[in-house]
């Protein structure tokens, strides 16, 4: 490379890091523990689905539109949004909320046993991972700051992007991973931030580039419903939406389903009117048989009145991207060992933010000419700081 060209690529690596530390250093420290939600849930709350016996709520067990009446009841003036699925025991959940478009903050969630029809009451609440989640997810700042994040971790991946493509020319003349022990404390520091930063960089990319597409989850969201859903219900163009007391079986919607998609298991129904649906279908999403295929999710289209399959079609690929970043950004893949590995991982990755901003806070006048000097002509890093 030409002086030029790494004295712009030292500059690039330098904002790119600067600029989101204080927010990177945020998301590590709230997602630490959000890699052990689960853990901390059930620790904290008790664990419901771990007492239950019976089938998976996906496969067996009484009646949809039973369990939707249950549901409904111990909610009065309510309406369905949402009812999903286990794959592993018979826990169903039901969210219901006072309008089918109600926000977040307005729904209720609902757990029941899908073998015996108890109901076990509403979600458990723990305030205090529901304000690390949210924290880590907007700051409290809804969209603006779900996206002022997703621009912080683009600009992680430039940030590692441009420091990898320094390390190979500055690091030539040593072996690699080298700490310098005896030259400067700036030295020996900025070696073992190299080094680690060069050891955890492909996790950092998958880090940085799923959370990326997890803050632009709510945009990729609303443009899948606003174009591939409106495609898929072209025939009802126009229609004043189906009203809650107008909806039709669930077992019936779900049956044509099965025909439909079938092979397959379901793993939650979006109501209609909801963000997940139109204004006239139950949204049944099916998930895959496999590891990583589980996290992509198959809709079918059904119409809520008549039981009557609509459409069913793979959702789009940056909506498959979305479902997949999100179960691999905390490490939800392989149990207790990987969310380990994803913790040790995190720690490794505060630390090298932290060492990078002490080296700027050390940096010395002409630093940068003076290490664009020692890459281009080849000399050994550090031989004149």
């Amino acid at each position: 490379m030409s002086r030029r060209a790494i004295r712009i690529w030292y500059l690039i690596h330098k904002w790119s890091s600067l600029i989101p530390t204080v927010f990177l250093l945020m998301l590590c420290l709230t997602g630490l523990p959000l890699i052990f939600h689960d853990e901390i849930d059930a620790a904290m709350a008790g664990d419901a689905e771990a007492a239950l016996s019976g089938p998976p709520s996906a496969e067996a067990g009484l009646p949809l539109d039973v369990m939707l009446d249950k549901a409904l009841a111990g909610d009065p003036g309510s309406v369905p949004l949402f009812m999903a699925f286990s794959q592993d025991s018979p826990l169903l959940t039901v969210t219901t909320g006072p309008r089918p478009d109600a926000p977040a903050d307005q729904m209720e969630l609902f757990f029941f046993d899908r073998t015996t029809g108890a109901s076990l009451g509403p979600a458990p609440v723990n305030p205090v991972m529901d304000f690390i989640l949210q924290l880590h997810t907007d700051m409290f700042l809804g969209l603006p700051g779900m996206l002022v994040l997703g621009a912080m971790g683009l600009l992680f991946v430039v940030a590692l992007v441009s420091g990898t493509v320094l390390y190979a020319p500055f690091m030539r003349k040593i072996a690699f991973g080298t700490i310098r022990k005896n030259k400067s404390d700036r030295l020996r520091q900025l070696d073992q931030h190299n080094f680690v930063g060069i050891v955890a960089l492909a996790w950092m990319l998958v880090i940085g580039l799923t959370g990326a597409i997890n803050a632009f989850a709510d945009p990729l969201t609303d443009s899948w419903r606003a174009g591939e859903v409106a495609r898929m219900t072209t025939s009802y163009s126009g229609t004043p939406s189906l009203a809650p007391q107008d909806y039709g079986s669930l077992d019936a919607a779900m049956a044509a389903a099965n025909r439909a998609l079938p092979g397959r298991s379901p793993q939650f129904i979006g109501f209609p009117g909801g963000d997940w649906s139109s204004g006239h279908h139950y949204a049944i999403f099916f998930q895959g048989d496999r590891g990583l295929t589980e996290h992509l999710l198959t809709p079918a289209l059904v119409d809520a009145a008549t039981a009557q399959v609509t459409d069913a079609r793979d959702m789009p690929a940056l909506n498959q991207a979305l479902m997949m970043s999100k179960p691999l950004h905390f490490g939800d893949y392989g149990g207790l060992p990987l969310k380990l590995i994803w913790a040790l991982l995190t720690l490794a990755t505060i630390w090298v933010l932290w060492t990078g901003i002490l080296l700027w806070l050390r940096r010395t006048p002409g630093n940068i000419e003076r290490r664009v000097e020692e890459i281009y002509s080849g000399s050994t890093p550090g031989q004149t700081a």
